[in-house]
């Protein structure tokens, strides 16, 4: 439970999830836990500019409020790892549709801004689209930064499951070039506009690179209003 220091002094439930999990990075501490557990170093690499401090007591902090916990492995690969509690799980819809919303506001990445492996594959969650992939069969590849991360996306009748890696039986390989990929699932880029003028490139039935677009998809967001509201 929180420190009276650091509570909003509300009886409320949105309070206590702040409370409990609205401290700088932790909920991206959660986001890359989603994709299964991970021992210290491996959130380090995740989260490259977290402080050892700040990721230590981020830990602490989500560990005594029972969204996370930490479990020993065998003797065999002998560590600790940090892994979500089934209370944290509850989180996993929570955390891809705030990612939904904040990404209708991403513009191109700053050159100080650094895209993970892990934001990859949370990306294709995030932006998932259930209901166009009702019947939908579909495998795709991703590379990005030239090929130096690999991901891939399967979608089965409404559902998908992504992971690192290439998988050699994808419908179609999917290579965007710059922001190409981020143009794409806002809809500024149509797929056959991104074939044509080389902003991706692909292996496969082009025809697949349509289908990506509609399941995953960033919507646009409203247009900010201007000036002063008279009702």
């Amino acid at each position: 439970m929180p420190t009276s220091a650091r509570t909003y002094g509300q009886f409320c439930g949105l309070a206590r999830a702040l409370e409990i999990v609205g401290e700088r990075w932790s909920l991206l501490v959660i986001r890359d836990l989603m994709l299964g557990p991970k021992r210290f170093n491996d959130l380090q690499r995740t989260l490259p500019r977290i402080p050892v401090s700040i990721l230590t007591s981020r830990l602490n902090e989500l560990e005594e409020s029972g969204v996370i916990r930490r479990r020993v492995l065998s003797q065999l690969d002998a560590g600790v790892v940090y892994e979500l509690t089934e209370y944290g799980c509850e989180l996993d819809h929570i955390v891809l549709d705030l990612g939904l919303w904040g990404a209708r506001s991403l513009s191109y990445p700053r050159a100080d801004e650094v895209y993970t492996l892990d934001t990859a594959i949370i990306s294709l969650y995030t932006t998932f689209q259930e209901e166009e992939a009702a019947g939908v069969h579909v495998n795709y590849e991703l590379h990005h930064l030239g090929g130096e991360m690999i991901v891939h996306a399967m979608v089965d009748d409404g559902s998908l499951k992504a992971s690192a890696g290439s998988l050699p039986a994808a419908d179609l390989v999917i290579e965007p070039q710059g922001p190409a990929i981020l143009d794409l699932l806002n809809g500024s880029l149509s797929a056959q506009d991104a074939i044509s003028s080389g902003k991706v490139r692909v292996e496969g039935d082009p025809a697949h690179l349509e289908l990506f677009t509609r399941l995953f998809h960033i919507p646009p967001a409203p247009e900010r209003p201007t000036g002063l509201s008279v009702h």
